[in-house]
Protein backbone atom coordinates (compact mmCIF):
# COMPACT_ATOMS: atom_id res chain seq x y z
CA UNK A 1 0.00 0.00 0.00
CA UNK A 2 1.54 3.58 -0.89
CA UNK A 3 2.11 5.97 2.11
CA UNK A 4 0.17 8.76 0.36
CA UNK A 5 -3.09 6.65 0.87
CA UNK A 6 -4.94 7.47 4.31
CA UNK A 7 -8.44 6.39 5.50
CA UNK A 8 -10.79 8.49 5.02
CA UNK A 9 -11.97 10.81 8.25
CA UNK A 10 -14.40 9.66 10.74
CA UNK A 11 -17.07 12.73 11.24
CA UNK A 12 -19.76 13.06 14.01
CA UNK A 13 -22.75 14.01 13.82
CA UNK A 14 -22.95 16.29 15.45
CA UNK A 15 -18.99 17.27 15.90
CA UNK A 16 -18.57 18.31 19.41
CA UNK A 17 -15.11 21.12 20.14
CA UNK A 18 -12.89 20.95 22.92
CA UNK A 19 -14.53 22.62 25.74
CA UNK A 20 -13.18 26.59 25.69
CA UNK A 21 -13.51 29.04 28.85
CA UNK A 22 -15.07 32.55 28.82
CA UNK A 23 -12.24 34.41 29.56
CA UNK A 24 -12.80 37.77 32.24
CA UNK A 25 -11.19 40.04 29.77
CA UNK A 26 -14.57 39.12 27.15
CA UNK A 27 -16.75 40.44 30.01
CA UNK A 28 -18.87 43.90 29.13
CA UNK A 29 -20.44 46.29 31.42
CA UNK A 30 -23.04 44.62 31.61
CA UNK A 31 -21.43 41.93 33.62
CA UNK A 32 -21.74 39.35 30.82
CA UNK A 33 -20.29 37.86 27.86
CA UNK A 34 -19.28 40.75 25.37
CA UNK A 35 -21.40 39.38 21.76
CA UNK A 36 -17.40 40.00 19.85
CA UNK A 37 -16.68 36.85 22.05
CA UNK A 38 -19.36 34.47 21.03
CA UNK A 39 -17.76 34.92 17.40
CA UNK A 40 -14.33 34.16 18.64
CA UNK A 41 -15.55 30.85 20.27
CA UNK A 42 -17.47 29.72 17.23
CA UNK A 43 -14.52 30.90 15.27
CA UNK A 44 -12.36 28.83 17.31
CA UNK A 45 -14.61 25.59 17.05
CA UNK A 46 -15.33 26.17 13.31
CA UNK A 47 -11.56 26.23 12.96
CA UNK A 48 -11.56 22.58 14.83
CA UNK A 49 -14.17 20.93 12.85
CA UNK A 50 -12.71 22.19 9.21
CA UNK A 51 -9.51 21.02 10.08
CA UNK A 52 -10.67 17.56 10.28
CA UNK A 53 -11.86 17.96 6.34
CA UNK A 54 -8.39 19.12 5.81
CA UNK A 55 -8.56 22.93 6.24
CA UNK A 56 -6.36 24.02 8.64
CA UNK A 57 -2.72 25.81 8.61
CA UNK A 58 -1.20 23.17 7.12
CA UNK A 59 -3.74 23.51 3.87
CA UNK A 60 -2.84 27.58 4.22
CA UNK A 61 0.87 27.11 3.87
CA UNK A 62 0.82 24.57 1.02
CA UNK A 63 -2.01 25.22 -1.26
CA UNK A 64 -2.48 28.70 -0.32
CA UNK A 65 -5.88 28.33 0.04
CA UNK A 66 -8.37 28.65 2.63
CA UNK A 67 -12.10 29.69 3.65
CA UNK A 68 -13.05 33.23 4.25
CA UNK A 69 -16.43 34.51 6.08
CA UNK A 70 -19.14 35.45 3.93
CA UNK A 71 -22.01 35.43 6.01
CA UNK A 72 -22.84 34.92 9.62
CA UNK A 73 -26.31 34.69 11.72
CA UNK A 74 -26.38 34.61 15.91
CA UNK A 75 -28.72 34.29 17.39
CA UNK A 76 -27.97 34.65 21.51
CA UNK A 77 -30.14 32.82 23.67
CA UNK A 78 -29.11 32.99 26.76
CA UNK A 79 -25.87 35.06 28.38
CA UNK A 80 -22.50 33.68 29.50
CA UNK A 81 -20.63 34.96 32.24
CA UNK A 82 -16.96 34.56 33.73
CA UNK A 83 -15.41 31.33 33.48
CA UNK A 84 -18.51 29.74 32.24
CA UNK A 85 -17.13 26.37 29.88
CA UNK A 86 -18.76 25.93 26.74
CA UNK A 87 -18.25 22.90 24.11
CA UNK A 88 -19.45 23.91 20.37
CA UNK A 89 -21.90 21.50 17.85
CA UNK A 90 -20.96 21.82 14.46
CA UNK A 91 -23.57 20.46 11.46
CA UNK A 92 -22.44 21.16 7.48
CA UNK A 93 -25.95 21.69 6.29
CA UNK A 94 -24.83 21.99 2.61
CA UNK A 95 -21.40 22.84 0.12
CA UNK A 96 -20.38 22.96 -3.03
CA UNK A 97 -17.60 23.07 -5.40
CA UNK A 98 -16.83 26.88 -3.63
CA UNK A 99 -18.76 27.35 -0.52
CA UNK A 100 -20.15 25.64 2.97
CA UNK A 101 -23.08 25.84 4.53
CA UNK A 102 -23.02 25.35 8.37
CA UNK A 103 -24.14 25.48 11.80
CA UNK A 104 -22.68 25.98 15.63
CA UNK A 105 -24.78 25.44 18.37
CA UNK A 106 -22.64 26.50 21.81
CA UNK A 107 -23.79 25.23 24.95
CA UNK A 108 -22.82 25.26 28.47
CA UNK A 109 -20.03 22.17 28.56
CA UNK A 110 -21.31 21.36 32.28
CA UNK A 111 -24.88 22.11 32.23
CA UNK A 112 -25.67 21.99 28.74
CA UNK A 113 -28.51 25.09 28.03
CA UNK A 114 -27.67 26.50 24.54
CA UNK A 115 -25.67 29.62 24.87
CA UNK A 116 -26.47 31.12 21.43
CA UNK A 117 -26.14 29.56 17.70
CA UNK A 118 -24.48 30.85 14.57
CA UNK A 119 -25.12 29.88 10.84
CA UNK A 120 -22.69 30.43 8.66
CA UNK A 121 -21.80 30.74 5.10
CA UNK A 122 -18.04 30.68 3.86
CA UNK A 123 -16.21 30.82 0.96
CA UNK A 124 -13.34 28.82 -0.50
CA UNK A 125 -10.05 31.27 -1.59
CA UNK A 126 -7.48 31.05 -3.61
CA UNK A 127 -4.80 33.04 -1.15
CA UNK A 128 -2.38 33.57 -4.08
CA UNK A 129 -5.25 35.58 -6.35
CA UNK A 130 -6.94 36.11 -3.59
CA UNK A 131 -10.49 35.29 -5.47
CA UNK A 132 -13.30 32.40 -4.80
CA UNK A 133 -11.91 29.16 -5.95
CA UNK A 134 -12.88 25.94 -5.99
CA UNK A 135 -12.06 23.00 -3.00
CA UNK A 136 -9.73 20.82 -4.63
CA UNK A 137 -11.08 16.97 -5.17
CA UNK A 138 -9.75 15.54 -2.19
CA UNK A 139 -11.31 18.16 0.36
CA UNK A 140 -14.47 17.69 -1.33
CA UNK A 141 -14.60 14.26 -0.69
CA UNK A 142 -14.28 15.12 2.94
CA UNK A 143 -16.55 17.60 3.13
CA UNK A 144 -19.09 14.79 1.27
CA UNK A 145 -18.52 12.05 3.73
CA UNK A 146 -19.30 14.68 6.62
CA UNK A 147 -22.09 15.60 4.85
CA UNK A 148 -23.25 12.14 4.73
CA UNK A 149 -22.99 12.10 8.57
CA UNK A 150 -24.26 15.45 9.23
CA UNK A 151 -27.35 14.63 6.87
CA UNK A 152 -28.95 11.96 9.49
CA UNK A 153 -29.41 14.85 12.00
CA UNK A 154 -32.57 16.74 11.50
CA UNK A 155 -32.21 20.49 10.20
CA UNK A 156 -32.37 22.95 12.84
CA UNK A 157 -35.54 24.95 12.88
CA UNK A 158 -33.62 29.07 12.73
CA UNK A 159 -31.86 27.66 9.05
CA UNK A 160 -32.52 30.70 6.72
CA UNK A 161 -33.89 32.45 9.82
CA UNK A 162 -34.32 36.46 8.54
CA UNK A 163 -34.10 39.63 11.37
CA UNK A 164 -37.42 41.16 11.82
CA UNK A 165 -40.28 41.98 13.82
CA UNK A 166 -43.91 40.54 14.17
CA UNK A 167 -46.39 42.86 12.70
CA UNK A 168 -48.51 43.33 15.42
CA UNK A 169 -45.17 44.73 17.96
CA UNK A 170 -43.63 46.86 15.39
CA UNK A 171 -42.84 50.29 15.42
CA UNK A 172 -42.45 51.66 12.07
CA UNK A 173 -41.43 55.16 10.22
CA UNK A 174 -44.74 54.70 8.54
CA UNK A 175 -46.84 54.26 11.73
CA UNK A 176 -45.39 57.25 13.38
CA UNK A 177 -46.10 59.20 10.50
CA UNK A 178 -48.32 58.23 7.90
CA UNK A 179 -45.57 57.99 5.21
CA UNK A 180 -42.57 55.91 4.47
CA UNK A 181 -39.22 58.05 4.28
CA UNK A 182 -37.14 56.83 1.27
CA UNK A 183 -34.72 54.71 0.95
CA UNK A 184 -30.92 56.35 1.33
CA UNK A 185 -28.17 54.31 -0.13
CA UNK A 186 -24.03 55.13 -0.07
Amino acid sequence: MKDDIRAPALFFAPFVSSPMRVEPQWIDYNGHLNMAYYHVLFDRAADEVFSLVGINQNYLDTRHSSTFAAECHILYKRELTESDQVRVTAQLIAFDEKRLHYYLEMRHATVGWLAATSENLALHVDLTSRKVSPFPADLLANLALMKAAHSMMPLPLTIGRIIGMPQKTAITVESMTGEREPETRH
